[in-house]
């Protein structure tokens, strides 16, 4: 890659960030893009209310426990509320005595000036959910009322989680956010997006899509500036930023390693004309996939498991099994003896057979097309061969940081498509109101294979190169991401409904290896997926990876039977889809056994709108099929009760 194509290159490069516009105009210019940064929001300080006097007073009589601070501006406005009524310093000596937790830096920065250290602070992302996750590894909620002091905006999941945990919370919102005073620079942006005058777009807090939407709509060019948006490469800090751009469904292209202004600005620069390529291959997907209308329209979008999938209620929890149809079904092993497993990977009417079988049989609530985790590697350049008593092996495994351009990436599916037809078949002879699952393995397990050259317990290759050359172990991450992506939107144009990422050896990693080596390439996969498409991300073998995993973007997070299902769930986000987590050995039980176990699942899932009932992993050759079908219909008639 030469210098040119290292930075923006001359690229229009619109930003709506308000207290640091000029840094970012400078940074942008530095990096080779034409600037055209608009303040999009401020913070305006509401009169003290009723609840924050309160508050204080309760807080110098030893009535708080606890005080969450979210924001350093939302501090400095609290202070500034409270000492018109209370004593100063009391105040502030009667904060030091109880717990605080500073969300980040910034709140931080403004309780040092006040002379207050905070007792615990989040680490990166800060978000609402490493805020939980650092409460839980610090100390207990039970019956602790617990200061707030909110965004400019309430968030509703963060205090559901704290009373889940307990605690009584005490809401203390103490500025609002509302448009700039003067809205000329940013009418002038958002023109300019409307007429497609910018390549890339800059969001750095979730309030500003909300204000360039609103304002967009005062303006009356919502839908040019959406779809401008949607055309152009946005880039995103944090999860909660990207969070609010895909619930006004616009795809988020590129997320930095750390969520930091100049890492975001250095980072798009670097990689904008890959982004491009790639969002131009996306948007091809995008146009070929049915459209929101159509989607809305089929058989199959109210079906208990589609709902389930967009957390909506049912009267019934859906239910299907991972390896559904496999060597436990005695019409599979007919099919088996007569072809090898990647000659019956490569037959779309035996794959459609074999599933629509299992389907008819089990009568689950939705179907995955049969297929393996690793077919994609054959065209990416590997010697994929299924060995019989050791399974898959690659016979060219990639070892060296150098042999990684050897990688191909891919560019279309044409080499694959008996994935594709098998999508299509399958949709053909499935019910029409039956979902239908596309899937791929996550980035981590496809280059465990990769490297590993077959099945592993240390994951030494993996964790080698890894660890030794980061640059080598990004390039290959990004290039698998890339290619996950356009394998599974063509799934969802050959008609695919939902598609899943299987992550089956994550688990050998803990959460800070997670979040810097995989969960990037997660996100990016996730983020380029066609709107309006569940994406359901299971990830294996490590229950503490559950936030992360959560962060990743997916609809639906999956649970394997490490842990039990409420705290799963709570890890997750009771906002968040989750699906599973009966252990796959259950099946191996006696049908009463089954049943209690099912009753046990339900009743910690506790009627919430979002559970699709799964196991915990695959269902293993030794099962009875008569056992699967038992559990599938006491999963209906138990959550039907």
């Amino acid at each position: 890659m030469n210098a040119q194509q290292e930075n923006f290159s001359g690229l229009r490069v619109a930003s709506f960030e308000s207290r640091r516009a000029d840094d970012t105009a400078r940074l942008i210019e530095k990096h080779g893009g034409q600037p055209f940064v608009s303040p999009s929001m401020r913070e305006v300080a509401m009169e003290a209310s009723a609840n924050v006097l309160n508050f204080a007073n309760e807080l110098v009589t030893g009535q708080i426990d606890l005080v969450v601070l979210m924001t350093g501006v939302g501090f400095r406005h609290l202070l500034e509320m409270v000492e018109k009524h209370t004593d100063r310093e009391r105040f502030l000596n009667s904060l030091a005595d109880v717990t605080t937790v500073a969300r980040g830096p910034k709140p931080v920065a403004a309780m040092r000036e006040a002379g207050v250290k905070p007792t615990l602070t989040v680490q990166e992302p800060n978000t609402w959910r490493e805020l939980l996750s650092t409460l839980d590894a610090n100390l207990s909620l039970a019956n602790q009322t617990v200061g707030l002091q909110e965004y400019g905006k309430s968030n509703p999941s963060l205090i559901a989680g704290l009373e889940a945990r307990g605690a009584k919370v005490v809401s203390l919102r103490v500025y609002e956010w509302d448009l700039p005073e003067d809205t000329k620079p940013l009418e002038e942006n958002l023109q300019r997006l409307a007429q497609q005058q910018c390549d890339v777009c800059l969001f750095t807090s979730a309030h500003q899509v909300t204000n360039v939407l609103r304002f967009a709509s005062e303006l009356g060019i919502r839908d040019e500036v959406v779809k401008a948006l949607r055309e152009s490469i946005i880039g995103s800090i944090g999860p909660t930023t990207s969070e609010m751009l895909r619930r006004y469904e616009l795809p988020v292209d590129f997320e930095p390693s750390h969520p930091k202004l100049g890492h975001l600005v250095s980072e798009v620069a670097q990689q904008s004309h890959a982004l491009r390529g790639q969002k131009q291959r996306i948007r091809i997907a995008f146009e070929q996939a049915p459209s929101q209308t159509e989607m809305k329209e089929a058989p199959w979008y109210e079906s208990p498991f589609m709902r389930a999938c967009r957390g909506e209620p049912n009267d019934v929890t859906p239910v299907w099994l991972m390896r559904q149809a496999g060597r436990y079904m005695e019409e599979y092993r007919e099919v088996r003896a007569k072809t090898t497993f990647l000659e019956l990977c490569k037959n779309p009417q035996l794959c459609s057979e074999v599933m629509v079988t299992a389907v008819q049989r089990l009568g689950v609530d939705a179907a995955i097309i049969f297929s393996d985790l690793l077919p994609i590697l054959e065209p990416m350049g590997l010697d994929l061969e299924y060995v019989a008593g050791d399974g898959p092996v690659i016979h060219n495994p990639v070892r060296e940081a150098g042999e990684v351009e050897r990688v191909a990436e891919l560019d279309d599916v044409e080499s694959l498509d008996f994935v594709m037809e098998t999508v299509r078949q399958t949709r053909i002879d499935l019910p029409e109101d039956l979902p239908l699952i596309g899937f791929a393995g996550a980035p981590f397990t496809l280059a465990s294979y990769l490297i590993e050259g077959g099945a592993s317990r240390s994951y030494v290759h993996t964790k080698t190169l890894m660890f030794r050359d980061t640059g080598a172990w990004r390039e290959l991450m990004e290039r698998i991401a890339r290619s996950v992506t356009i394998y599974l939107n063509a799934q969802i144009v050959a008609g695919a409904q939902c598609v899943q990422l299987f992550d089956s050896w994550v688990g050998c990693l803990g959460p800070t290896e997670y979040r810097t080596y995989v969960l990037p390439y997660v996100q990016q996969i996730i983020r380029g997926i066609v709107p309006g498409i569940p994406v359901i991300s299971f990830a294996t073998g490590n229950p503490a990876l559950l936030p992360l995993v959560a962060e990743g973007g997916s609809s639906v997070v999956g649970l394997d039977w490490r842990i039990n299902l409420n705290e799963g769930w709570r890890q997750v986000g009771f906002d968040r889809a989750v699906q599973g987590n009966l252990d796959p050995g259950v099946l191996l039980a006696d049908r009463e056994t089954i049943r209690g176990r099912v009753r046990e699942i339900l009743d910690l899932a506790n009627g919430r709108p979002g559970h699709i009932f799964n196991l915990g992993h695959g269902i293993l050759k030794e099962t009875p099929v008569d056992n699967a079908i038992a559990l599938v219909d006491a999963v209906h008639e138990l959550s039907a009760g």
